[in-house]
């Protein structure tokens, strides 16, 4: 069982680093969030090919002990040797000599066992500190935890948000029962579940945004972590706000009206 904890909000960088006229703002966005605690940033080397790692570089220059800095490797560099350069790779466009966190993009055709070992030995060479998963649907976990050193894993991130609640029925309550905290991407939809009428009741109740309610939402799971990017200082600040949002019965009843669970298990949903 992992001994990892995670702060419940974090800073997401997917589609940074993919505009040089944009690259400022976003280092100064995410220097913004490391101003006000917001220590936790996720990237991968499929973001902007690279370009996002380059931009998280900037951001934390100077400042890399205040970070708790997470990347990925896609499942196509997954192989042993594969995955030891991709990480070192990683570690070049982002100015670092380690990762707190290194996690399989989602489920390719390398064996497990592969990756694992690539993990293990990154992790004694100093290089990632803890390994885990993304996208993993309950069948590849339990197939991980019967490898070697898969129950060694620090985290499975996944989509999860009011429009995405496949996983409370299987996979969140395997991964709580296992004690392996869940990482939440696109807490909003990327915006997409913006509009909807409950969803704006319950935020004029609040004096909240309709974004804020939603990232609330999420960030109220035990063991749960969600990482909304923020592009600007101002949507930084906005996610910040979310935190001090506490959902009543009737909110939370208003919210599963609008946006409820599925009946029955689907396949695990991937943006």
């Amino acid at each position: 069982m992992t001994e990892l904890r995670l702060p419940r909000l974090g800073q997401g960088t997917w589609r940074m680093g993919e505009r040089r006229g944009q690259a400022d703002a976003e280092v100064t966005a995410l220097r913004h969030g490391l101003d006000h605690g917001i220590g936790l940033i996720d990237t991968a080397e499929m973001y902007g090919s690279g370009g996002a790692e380059r931009i998280v570089g900037r951001a934390i220059a100077g400042r890399r002990a205040e970070v708790f800095l997470v990347s990925k490797v896609l499942p196509n560099n997954a192989g042993r040797r594969d995955t030891i350069a991709a990480c070192e790779q990683s570690l070049r466009r982002l100015d670092t000599d380690y990762l707190d966190l290194y996690l399989l993009h989602w489920r390719g055709d390398v064996p497990l066992a592969e990756t694992l070992a690539a993990f293990e030995q990154l992790r004694a060479e100093g290089k990632i500190r803890e390994f885990g998963v993304s996208n993993f649907d309950v069948d590849d976990m339990s197939e991980l935890w019967a490898e070697s050193g898969g129950q060694q894993s620090g985290t499975n991130q996944v989509l999860y948000n009011l429009t995405r609640r496949g996983v409370e029925l299987d996979l969140l309550p395997w991964c709580r029962a296992e004690g392996l905290p869940v990482m939440a991407y696109s807490p909003i939809e990327q915006g997409r579940l913006l509009g909807d009428p409950a969803l704006r009741r319950v935020a004029e109740r609040h004096g909240a945004s309709e974004a804020q309610v939603a990232l609330a939402w999420v960030l109220r799971m035990d063991g749960v972590c969600a990482i909304p990017k923020a592009a600007t200082a101002a949507h930084v600040d906005d996610n910040l706000a979310a935190l001090d949002i506490t959902l009543t019965e009737a909110d939370l009843a208003e919210l599963d009206a609008a946006f409820p669970a599925p009946s029955q298990p689907i396949p695990l949903q991937i943006l």
